[in-house]
């Protein structure tokens, strides 16, 4: 294999962008690896720590276009090289919006748009602070797709926003639904009277296609970033989220989303919904639930959020479904996948693309199948020490910092993923491989079809693939025709993360 780097001068492109290139161009015959990032010493250190940084490319400035190409030769770098300028001139994101010529600052983008008075921000985080602050200045609010933004920008942007009545949603915000416009990761999801503050994508993802689902909707989706219910952010977001929310007409029940917060932002959002009219579902994953009342209720997993809430809206009591099939149904199922494997085979390796759904299914398995080990650990104890090499119950988020630095998120390529199921296959130990697949806005047009030759190959041993499919029917890859595909390929499709979880532990208990 051959290695090249190529240093564009002064030629700032923004991160998504850059993303979906290296992604068309790896798809190249003779191509094994890809990767256009800013030359920033955070993506330098990246590509060295992979082995793609050669000479010419420790010169590159912040400023500059880093290209880095492995190859099987000569001409496929050529080849690649000139996708690349194709791409790169042509800015095919352009086809989106016709013949549209779009804004290069904030000032030519209000030209166009006076009116507006939401920013999405989706540059390298170093740079995030500087732009915000200016659409702040004119009375702004941000959505803030981009990681890797100090958590001091992150705080002063908030203090800032909040003095001025304004909202940041992020850094890192991957899903938010305003309006029902979806911005970043969203689904298809009819409008409603439930409103959610989330500062978990995946999770706002999750409940609102619940509700979906139900034949309910949401009034606003509103993310907060992964940091907001920190100890330094206190919860800036989330809290301004429920003020908006309490005051909305069309929103009757607010869903609250969050991994564990800092106990003294927790008590600072339960203080604040205690002084609410409003009925209140609240999702701390892995936190110490509270009593409940007749207003404020407590769920212990996304899932049970997404009911409660529904039950809310319907003045109906809640249920609890361990799940929506038939018990017989499901012992049947899980009998014929456990009756296939060996007996050494008994542990569970989920491959996630989201860090929520990952701890969600984490703390559902760690009471039916003991310990799991993962590169997001519920205690510290139980982290993998090579976060590529899983051990004895492993759950992987392949979302994480580590994955997608300098290449697209897991929910649109799935190149990560499937070197994963393929190499878990491979482990005689492994009963159930178990899957998150996330439709929607921003997701990859045909997941089925991307999972399908790593499947084929996991298949070939008696494994079992299990799998929560989180979209809507209205979802731009077809919901039905996903479902359908994935399980002709033998993969049980569970109808949430939660059930796909339970089902996991199931199948690989029968056999200990």
């Amino acid at each position: 294999m051959l290695l090249k780097n190529i240093v564009k001068k002064n030629t700032y492109q923004d991160s998504v962008f850059l993303m979906s290139i290296a992604h068309r161009v790896k798809s190249l015959k003779g191509i094994k690896e890809v990767s256009c990032l800013m030359g920033t010493p955070e993506n330098k250190r990246l590509l060295k720590s992979v082995n793609l940084l050669t000479e010419e490319g420790k010169g590159a400035e912040p400023n500059d276009l880093l290209i880095s190409i492995s190859a099987r030769d000569k001409e496929d770098i050529k080849e690649a090289l000139e996708k690349i300028k194709r791409l790169l001139a042509e800015k095919e994101v352009r086809k989106e919006y016709g013949e549209t010529i779009l804004p290069k600052s904030l000032d030519s983008a209000l030209g166009q748009l006076p009116d507006a008075n939401l920013v999405h921000i989706s540059i390298p985080g170093k740079y995030v602070r500087w732009e915000a602050e200016k659409a702040l200045e004119r009375g702004l609010n941000l959505f803030i797709f981009s990681d890797n933004v100090s958590i001091e920008d992150e705080l002063e942007l908030k203090k800032m926003a909040r003095k001025k009545d304004l909202l940041v949603m992020g850094p890192d915000c991957g899903t938010a639904i305003v309006d029902g416009v979806a911005l970043g990761f969203a689904n298809v999801i009819r409008r409603g009277n439930i409103g959610i503050v989330a500062a978990s994508g995946t999770g706002l993802q999750e409940v609102s296609v619940l509700i979906h689902k139900a034949g309910l909707g949401i009034s606003q989706g509103i993310g907060t970033g992964g940091r907001d219910l920190s100890k330094e952010i206190g919860g800036i977001t989330m809290l301004q989220g429920i003020k908006a929310l309490e005051k909305d007409p069309g929103t009757k029940i607010i869903v609250l989303i969050s991994k564990p917060p800092a106990e003294e932002v927790a008590d600072r959002i339960i203080k604040e919904v205690k002084k609410a009219k409003k009925p209140f579902v609240i999702n701390f994953l892995g936190a110490k639930l509270e009593r409940e009342t007749k207003r404020i209720h407590f769920a212990s997993t996304l899932e049970e959020a997404a009911h409660k809430a529904i039950a809310l809206s319907k003045g109906e009591e809640y249920k609890s479904k361990v799940f929506s099939e038939r018990k017989e149904r499901i012992i049947s199922l899980a009998k014929r996948e456990s009756s296939r494997l060996k007996n050494k085979q008994k542990y569970i390796r989920g491959i996630f693309s989201g860090g929520t759904l990952c701890d969600e299914a984490m703390l559902i398995l760690k009471s039916l199948v003991g310990e799991v080990y993962s590169n997001i650990p519920l205690k510290p104890s139980l982290k993998l020490k090579n976060n590529r090499v899983s051990h004895k119950n492993s759950l992987v988020d392949l979302g994480d910092d580590e994955f997608t630095r300098g290449r697209p998120h897991p929910m649109i390529d799935f190149t990560l993923r499937n070197e994963r199921i393929v190499q878990e296959a491979k482990d005689p130990r492994t009963a159930v491989i178990l899957l998150d697949i996330v439709l929607g806005y921003g997701a990859h047009p045909d997941p089925a079809n991307a999972l399908a030759p790593a499947i084929k190959k996991a298949r070939e041993r008696n494994i079992s693939a299990v799998a929560s499919l989180c979209g809507t029917e209205e979802d731009p890859q077809d919901y039905k025709k996903q479902m359908e595909r994935l399980e002709k390929m033998g993969v049980i499709i569970m109808p949430s993360n939660a059930q796909a979880a339970r089902f996991a532990a199931l199948v690989a208990t029968k056999r200990r």
